[in-house]
């Protein structure tokens, strides 16, 4: 029997806006392994001008991306879904090594298998220099609060 991450496609609208904040908590624990296995062993991934493949590519990928984003918080929204894709829209703040603070907007489009893990995403991002007084994402580290706000709220 293989092994099933939930919610499995066809998704509704629900379960679509289940997995996209599963999502979001997973990738706020800036864990690269748990991270990494809500996604098929031969995953394909194109994020910003970087293509991988494989769970150990997301990884390291996902290694050198939060060693350089610290302070990470993310946002994700469903942007649209059918059959077994879902699109989203995302907004993360993060700081650099120099203490400069950034907004990162992109968008993100993502293909599960009939087990519910995700085979490809492909990631289009932008960063954006914000100040520290500009910043909404205002948690502690770790996932977004169930009374935070979404994108929407937050006007963004």
């Amino acid at each position: 029997m293989s092994e099933l991450r939930p919610p499995l496609p066809p998704f509704t609208y629900e379960t679509a806006v289940e997995k996209v904040r599963k999502a979001e908590d997973a990738w706020n624990s800036r864990d690269p392994q748990r991270v990494a296995l809500a996604y098929t062993q031969d995953s394909r991934w194109r994020n910003r001008s970087e293509f991988v493949q494989g769970r150990s590519e997301i990884i390291g990928l996902l290694t050198r991306k939060w060693e350089k984003e610290l302070e990470y918080r993310l946002i994700k929204e469903l942007w649209a879904f059918h059959e077994n894709r879902i699109s989203v829209r995302f907004q993360y703040e993060w700081q650099d090594s120099a203490g400069n603070w950034f907004r990162s907007h992109g968008n993100e489009q993502w293909e599960f298998d009939e087990n519910g893990f995700m085979r490809r995403r492909e990631a289009s991002i932008n960063d954006v220099p914000i100040s520290a007084s500009e910043r909404k994402f205002l948690w502690p580290l770790g996932p977004r609060p169930a009374n935070h706000p979404g994108l929407r709220e937050l006007g963004l």
